[in-house]
């Protein structure tokens, strides 16, 4: 990521937009923007089989039993407006196929899958081959539950619309499964 093009940009929007850059208040802007951007958009220089391989520390186990990990909280931009997603919660479930993925490394993977300019329905297909990669199961599903500034904030303006998505893949594809998934998910 080039931080310095980034501080520039910022200093060239600010005075696109009326305002002094040399002013007190936004001296450091440009520079605290970039540094933002940096962290915010990690995950843009990394592809999900890399993220598989940081985030994929898997054990050996001999188990078929539904896992879900819900209520994973994150925040995410989107590609067209580059506005935020917010509020949104992340369930991620999967059948083991002989191997299990640290509890742990689920919000790990979910929140590197966010750090990336995207929509919302890709960040659930990213995050279910991300775990697909690191266990070795074709049997993921992800749900996501997300405010977006770019409706509540401009626009239309609609401040408690939400935006649910559903990723599925193999044996979740099904819808007795779905439901089982959903059940655990709301428990």
């Amino acid at each position: 990521m080039d931080t310095n093009r980034i501080e520039s940009l910022v200093y060239q929007l600010l005075e696109a937009l009326g305002e002094n850059p040399n002013r007190e208040g936004l001296v450091e802007t440009p520079k605290r923007v970039a540094q933002m951007m940096e962290e915010m958009f990690e995950g843009i220089q990394y592809t999900n089989a890399d993220i598989a391989d940081m985030f994929g520390k898997t054990f050996e186990v001999d188990t078929n039993q539904m896992v879900v990990v819900k209520d994973i909280t994150c925040f995410s931009h989107c590609e067209h407006h580059m506005a935020l997603m917010y509020d949104m919660n992340i369930s991620i479930g999967y059948i083991p196929r002989g191997r299990v993925i640290g509890l742990s490394k689920m919000p790990r993977i979910a929140e590197m899958c966010c750090k990336r300019l995207q929509l919302q329905e890709k960040i659930g297909e990213d995050i279910a081959e991300v775990i697909s990669i690191a266990t070795g199961t074709d049997d993921v599903i992800v749900h996501i539950t997300s405010s977006h500034s770019c409706v509540s904030a401009r626009g239309v303006k609609s401040t408690n619309s939400k935006t649910t998505t559903l990723a599925t893949k193999g044996i979740f594809e099904q819808d007795d499964m779905i439901n089982r998934f959903l059940t655990l998910k709301n428990a």
